[in-house]
């Protein structure tokens, strides 16, 4: 009767080696996977730097008539996509190349600073004078108003559609008082000054009279900086009536019929039938590849969030 207790050394061997190869297999396949994942997660990232970087207008500069447009769009102010700075980068661009026989700016604009938009405006006088056989054109889109007609007002002709919204030739400052909120919950402002105006509208404090007088003075002195720019700018094409300058907003059709605008028309058409060189070449200046990085991420993960609420069945409002 054999021995059941007897080990078969040959059979124990063979064990062994299998679960070894099997460990091996294993281990090659997790390497394997791991691999294919960093390369996928490499090539979406390559796949999104590449979708970012503004390779550019490659076309710019090689002397061809055409049209050069500059984009301003967005509110006008020192940092973002519409600041005096990269504006008028765009617009000396736009002017300098040899090839252009007249810009477009597109505007789609509800204003902003108007120290910006003062530095664009004088910037177009500039350029024009300069380069007096290039006209400027104004495309007002959805929104001119306030500081985005500022500028606008610099341009030979203003074209917009017929349901544009453009006007808002006026100024405003904006804030909020706190007083009464703080007084309900026993909060006392305590609030030292050296200089007896040095809080000077501060929220947290009693709004005194003569603050108020004095931010009203600010405020008239700017706006009739505003009005002489577009009195300057339009002329004797302007119609005006005491609501031209009250901060009144028009359609586009209204805008041409009180000479606000001189026409109905969009990019291509103004390029097409006033400028006659239908060739359109985009000289506005993008943000930098962190900013559009940081933008789109931001979007991406609004986005995601808001999905995910959705799924839960809850309403962000």
């Amino acid at each position: 009767m054999a021995d059941v207790s007897t080990h078969d050394p040959v059979w124990e061997r063979k064990i062994i080696e299998k679960l070894a190869l099997e460990a091996l297999a294993e281990q090659r396949r997790k390497r394997r996977w791991g691999i294919f994942f960093k390369l996928l997660g490499f090539a979406y990232l390559t796949f999104m730097l590449f979708a970012l970087v503004d390779w550019g207008d490659t076309k710019l500069g090689d002397g061809k008539k055409h049209t050069a447009l500059v984009q301003l769009n967005g509110v006008i102010k020192p940092e973002g996509e519409a600041s005096a700075e990269k504006i008028n980068l765009a617009l000396q661009s736009a002017f300098e190349d040899k090839g252009t026989q007249g810009v477009i700016l597109r505007i789609n604009s509800p204003g902003g600073s108007p120290v910006q938009s003062g530095m664009i405006n004088d910037e177009i006088k500039r350029l024009r004078a300069k380069y007096p056989a290039i006209p400027l054109y104004a495309v007002v889109e959805d929104v001119c108003a306030s500081g985005g007609y500022y500028v606008a007002a610099a341009a030979d002709k203003i074209f917009v559609d017929k349901a544009s919204i453009v006007g808002s030739i006026g100024v405003l400052m904006d804030g909020f008082g706190f007083t009464g909120s703080m007084d309900k919950l026993g909060v006392e402002r305590r609030l030292l000054t050296a200089g007896q105006n040095k809080g000077f509208l501060d929220p947290f404090s009693p709004q005194e009279t003569r603050h108020k007088q004095h931010a009203q003075l600010l405020l008239d002195d700017i706006h009739k900086q505003f009005i002489e720019v577009v009195r300057q700018g339009r002329g004797k094409r302007l119609k005006e009536t005491p609501e031209l300058f009250s901060g009144l907003m028009w359609t586009g059709d209204k805008s041409v019929q009180i000479g606000l605008a001189d026409g109905l028309g969009s990019v291509d058409s103004v390029a097409r039938d006033v400028i006659q060189a239908e060739d359109v070449r985009d000289y506005t200046m993008k943000g930098s590849l962190s900013e559009r990085f940081a933008h789109q991420f931001g979007a991406d993960m609004a986005s995601g969030i808001m999905n995910f609420f959705s799924k839960l069945n809850f309403n962000i409002r």
